[in-house]
């Protein structure tokens, strides 16, 4: 019996070995994935990028087939290089849909202070809630369903908000977006600790959307209650 033993301890070491190991290719890719978002979003701002000057819906429809295009190559090449560079390239193309946003903060006096204040949270957020998936090991696979249905709900809420143009809605999204997509956070990292997303690439898609959406979305309801014209 006692060789058996020895072999499911070593087998187990090996797991979490493994599991650690994307966890920290996925943290150091996702710190990566930032410098495209940055570069992107600071170009964006400098050339007035707004890819939502035409028809909205159609703006909306391009960004989607762009972005789900971005995802496609992203899972299909996750297992070689081409995988890093789809995301870098994915993350920058990101960075260019965020430099609308940051334009309208901008346009607040204390625009600069809110942007700040919207990335330390989003930090706050996402190291609090990594840090609880991380610490405990809990799975919280059981949340998958509910937030895939709170995504989709969120998703054509602000698809019929584009022909509503209704505020009130669009600080509701906001408000629930980020908290789906902050628990999106704690059930993306608590899948790679539990070992249910061996691939870093995909892994890093994954937290880095959940990350995306936070910003933006606090970032919308600071503008909406702290925004200052004068």
């Amino acid at each position: 019996m006692q060789p058996q033993f020895q072999m499911t301890g070593q087998a187990t070491q090996v797991v979490s070995l493994q599991q650690n190991k994307v966890l920290r290719n996925t943290y150091m890719l996702l710190a990566l994935s930032m410098l495209p978002t940055v570069a992107g979003a600071l170009l964006g701002v400098q050339m007035q990028f707004s890819f939502f000057a035409g028809s909205p819906m159609i703006s909306f429809l391009v960004f989607m087939g762009v972005a789900f295009a971005f995802m496609w190559g992203i899972e299909r090449t996750k297992e070689s290089a081409t995988g890093v560079f789809l995301l870098l390239g994915f993350t920058f193309f990101m960075g260019l849909m965020l430099s609308r946003i940051l334009q309208v903060a901008l346009g607040f006096s204390n625009g600069s202070s809110l942007i700040a204040t919207a990335a330390g949270g989003t930090g706050a957020i996402f190291f609090t809630l990594a840090g609880v998936a991380t610490v405990t090991k809990k799975d919280f696979s059981f949340l998958g369903k509910f937030l895939l249905v709170g995504m989709v709900v969120v998703l054509l809420a602000a698809v019929a908000n584009i022909f509503f143009q209704i505020p009130a809605l669009s600080l509701t999204i906001s408000a629930v977006a980020v908290l789906i997509f902050s628990a999106y956070i704690l059930y993306d990292i608590s899948r790679i600790v539990n070992g249910g997303e061996t691939n870093y690439i995909s892994a890093t898609l994954a937290v880095y959307l959940d990350v995306y959406n936070v910003f933006v979305s606090l970032l919308n309801l600071l503008m909406a209650f702290g925004g200052n014209r004068d």
